[in-house]
């Protein structure tokens, strides 16, 4: 048995967080359900960005779509959900086998509405209903305002990935969001069934403190947070309000691993996959780092169960954890709408060399 379908066996789904045309075009995403045991996709702009300027693989959708006077950010919308049309797709039988529970993609809101309530939830209503497809998660981030919308979107039946999540209490809110959507929905006698992941940054925790950490904490501060949002996850699916809608026909938001690519060139190129092998939670991994778990036979340990220790120990140190979480929430939000920018230039960029050719 490979380390990837190890995963499954554990109780963990193991999703890809990449997509590009060519993925789909040359059969190697179709290549990877059934080999590596992938059973879901991630995206977000930084992604898109790399495979629109990195290729050519879109020139030919860009140039009709041009000629059907579309630009910019309609432009790209296009093109994005055209691919995760394809991709969900191609889960739609892990979709349809396990009952919803797996077999998901994900597409996230413009990364400029991350202040915006409203337009947030506009954009996540619009941009599910365009790409029809029942198992796509859009993607909203765990900002004030990305909350108070996940809330609003769950009520509306849109399935949410809740994104650039980062400690165990961001994690709560977002749970407690999608809890109170779900309990609207069971009030005002709608059906409960909505899907939503939560979605915990794991590798940029150590990024960030890896000029402040003592050499025997290196690498440890991600892990540390991720157990104890795992604490916290599991408490809250044992609670009698968790419990209330499950009886009502609910299903339980999962916690999703995400930024589990190793960071530092010294670790294990596995290191975030073995610590983070816990049922029923999901692991989206970049490319790079599922074929390292395809040439691993085993796994190590799992999450520590002295990950608070370990977290007194980085508040010894004088790293003020809550203060990095906000740090990373604000990184994160700047970081994809650098991308997002960058993304809508290289579109642009583009589309002049389409037309001048």
């Amino acid at each position: 048995m490979i380390a990837t379908q190890r995963l499954h066996e554990i109780g963990q789904s193991l999703w890809l967080d990449d997509i590009t045309r060519g993925l789909l075009a040359n059969g190697t995403l179709k290549r990877y359900i059934q080999e590596l045991s992938i059973t879901g996709l991630t995206s977000n702009p930084t992604i898109f960005d790399h495979a629109i300027k990195n290729s050519r693989d879109y020139d030919d959708a860009i140039s009709r779509k041009l000629k059907e006077g579309k630009s910019g950010e309609a432009l790209f919308f296009e093109l994005a959900i055209e691919d995760l049309r394809q991709a969900a797709d191609l889960f739609r039988p892990i979709h349809d086998r396990t009952n919803g529970v797996d077999g998901w993609v994900s597409l996230e809101v413009s990364p400029l509405l991350a202040r915006d309530t409203a337009g947030t939830l506009a954009a996540a209503k619009a941009l599910h209903a365009r790409a029809a497809r029942p198992n796509l998660f859009i993607k909203i981030p765990g900002t004030s305002a990305g909350i108070a919308a996940v809330e609003e979107a769950i009520f509306a039946g849109v399935p949410i990935n809740v994104t650039l999540l980062f400690s165990g209490a961001q994690y709560v809110r977002a749970a407690e969001a999608y809890l109170r959507g779900i309990e609207r929905r069971i009030s005002a006698g709608l059906n409960p069934d909505v899907g939503s992941v939560a979605s915990l940054f794991v590798s940029r925790w150590d990024v960030a403190v890896a000029d402040k950490a003592p050499p025997d904490l290196r690498n440890r501060l991600g892990i540390a947070i991720a157990s104890e949002a795992y604490e916290r996850y599991r408490a809250l699916l044992d609670s009698p309000r968790w419990q209330r809608i499950l009886n009502a026909g609910a299903r339980s938001q999962r916690l999703l691993w995400a930024s589990t690519g190793t960071k530092d060139p010294k670790a294990s190129d596995i290191l975030y996959v073995e610590a983070l092998a816990k049922p029923f939670t999901v692991n989206t991994m970049p490319e790079a780092t599922l074929k390292a778990l395809a040439n691993h036979q085993g796994f190590g340990e799992a999450l520590p169960a002295d990950g608070d220790a370990i977290l007194a120990e980085f508040a010894k140190a004088g790293i003020d954890i809550d203060g990095v979480a906000t740090q990373l929430l604000g990184e994160g939000i700047a970081s994809f709408g650098n991308s997002w920018n960058d993304l809508l230039a290289s579109i642009a960029s583009r589309s002049e060399a389409l037309k001048a050719a």
